[in-house]
């Protein structure tokens, strides 16, 4: 399983972000730091913000900070809001019409997923400051 710059960068400014706790910081400062394009950084802030990850505070003094603890953060929701459900084949997770006759083993494949997913929900932000 490979994730993208979608979850590496989320979680670099999450770390950013964790950093500097409870202080906010502009998207133009996390993108800085952590060579991140404004643009790209922006909507994964969004999608963070609107899963009640992030806070925001507009105006000239405005910016971004972490909506809770980072020690009440765990990676695997992050990852989870910036790149969708952690599986690792499609039909992982769900329910499969084949699941008694499939010829790969999605019992396999849902261990996998269920093993990845603990590994992320048991680190914590605060681990990796």
């Amino acid at each position: 399983m490979k994730f993208s710059t979608r979850a590496e960068y989320g979680l670099k400014a999450m770390v950013n972000l964790a950093k500097d706790h409870p202080a906010q910081k502009s998207i133009k400062e996390i993108s800085k730091s952590e060579k991140i394009s404004v643009k790209y950084l922006e909507r994964l802030i969004n999608e963070l913000r609107k899963s009640d990850l992030v806070k925001s505070q507009r105006g000239k003094n405005g910016g971004y900070m972490l909506a809770k603890k980072p020690s009440l953060m765990k990676v695997g929701e992050i990852i989870e809001v910036v790149e969708g459900p952690i599986v690792p084949m499609n039909c992982a997770g769900k329910k499969c019409a084949m699941l008694n006759k499939c010829s790969s083993q999605i019992v396999v494949w849902n261990k996998v997923g269920e093993q990845i997913k603990k590994t992320l929900y048991g680190i914590k932000l605060s681990d990796l400051i």
